[in-house]
């Protein structure tokens, strides 16, 4: 028998910034906020609202953070007109975690690499990936651009309290398998919307094996399915993380035994191959057994969910002494500056540039169909991105193809969609 008082992980972290004791599924509360985050597309809208609340200050000038990723470098007019309202509104307002061109990176790397969520802490972002931080034992959710003013305003939200599924992982990956094939096959699984306004609670002994770019990986996709977050529970690689990033002490929550769950799945990390979502659903999942032939146009490696260091040397690792397909642009977008000065210094560029491929500044770029990779009409390209809708990438005849760094870097060689054959011989 469930408890009336027994809550998941997420409701301890929401019961704890609502100063309740409890809180249960389907209950609105005022939550306060650790965070609260803006990127150069969402921010200068919070910013117009903000501006009806009729107050001079930002609640915190600490708790805020703008972020200007998208279309940055400025890539037309209107983008520079975005980043200027950000760069006023920024300097009126004093925000410390204001990042510009030359500091900036894509901002769910960005932000817990400069240390700004601990575990414990109650996050909202104008972006839909700000669930990422649930990496950490944090409860972070994106929102829309009027409830990061009224956040800005407040230091406060309102949230309906999600229920959850429980992921219980066992066992550990095996060959050129990560935290992308795992967040591919459980979106096949239960689809798009098979989550909706849930929270996606992973948990089991499999976690271990996880390192934080694969649970960061694992929880930006969570609104891919529908999930109002993605939460991992708090273990010593969480803490290792957060000392090495110099954040804040963290406040640990974790489920109680007798939480209750809508629905638990039992994942063997094992079993898993390398997984694709075809177009134009991040559902449409194949395992590269059943990929078939597909010659592609395109690869970008990068974006919020696979822009990391660790990303970078997978792809470095089958690139280095090979060549990309002559008809294949390849675009590697590191997702900091930090990340991007590590590649460069450990010799990824070279093996990048050699192997034919072009280095991006840090940006969002081309996943929203922004610039840096906008693909033409019947354009193909495999992308380490977390969004495959049509027209996401560019022209609404063009496909993109979701994978992980191992596999997109294999098809840019092999000038197709990999398979096993391409990936047997790395």
């Amino acid at each position: 028998m469930v408890s009336l008082m027994s809550m998941t992980q997420t409701q301890k972290i929401l019961a704890r910034h609502a100063h309740l004791e409890t809180v249960r599924a389907g209950q609105l509360i005022m939550a306060d906020l650790d965070l609260v985050l803006g990127n150069d597309i969402t921010a200068p809208v919070a910013i117009r609202e903000f501006a009806k609340f009729g107050k001079p200050r930002v609640f915190d000038r600490d708790k805020v953070a703008l972020v200007p990723d998208h279309f940055t470098p400025n890539k037309d007019i209107k983008a520079a007109e975005q980043c200027a309202c950000m760069r006023a509104f920024a300097a009126d307002q004093q925000i410390t975690n204001y990042f510009e061109v030359g500091r900036v990176g894509i901002e769910h790397a960005l932000i817990p690499e400069k240390g700004l969520v601990t575990a414990g802490d109650c996050v909202i972002g104008a972006d839909s990936h700000t669930c990422t931080y649930g990496a950490l034992g944090a409860f972070s959710t994106g929102v829309g651009s009027t409830d990061m003013a009224c956040g800005m305003a407040t230091g406060q939200a309102w949230f309906k309290v999600p229920s959850a599924i429980r992921f219980v992982l066992e066992g550990q990956f095996g060959p050129h398998v990560s935290g992308k094939d795992l967040i591919l096959h459980i979106i096949g699984l239960i689809g798009v919307d098979g989550a909706l306004y849930q929270s996606m609670e992973f948990t089991g002994p499999g976690v271990a094996a996880l390192t934080i770019d694969d649970r960061f990986t694992v929880a930006n996709m969570a609104i891919e399915a529908g999930a109002k977050n993605g939460i991992f529970p708090v273990d010593e690689t969480t803490l290792a993380y957060l000392r090495e990033v110099g954040a804040r002490e963290p406040v640990i929550a974790a489920a109680d035994g007798d939480a209750a769950y809508e629905a638990t799945y039992t994942i063997n990390l094992g079993k898993l191959r390398p997984t694709v979502a075809f177009p134009h659903l991040p559902s449409n999942t194949r395992t590269i057994d059943e990929a078939g032939d597909v010659r592609i146009d395109q690869v970008v490696i990068g974006s919020c969910t696979n822009g990391r260091l660790s990303d970078l040397r997978a792809a470095a690792a089958i690139l280095k002494g090979r060549s990309v397909a002559p008809h294949v642009r390849a675009i590697i977008l590191p997702a900091t500056q930090k990340i991007w000065l590590e590649a460069m210094e450990e010799g990824l560029f070279r093996i990048f540039v050699d192997a034919g491929c072009a280095v991006s500044t840090p940006t969002c770029g081309p996943c929203l169909g922004g610039h840096m990779g906008i693909l033409a009409a019947g354009e193909r390209a495999v992308a380490t991105t977390n969004r495959n809708f049509v027209g996401r990438m560019g022209h609404v005849e063009s496909e993109v193809y979701l994978a992980s760094p191992v596999v997109a870097a294999a098809s840019a060689v092999a000038g197709r969609l990999a398979g096993p054959a391409e990936l047997d011989t790395l």
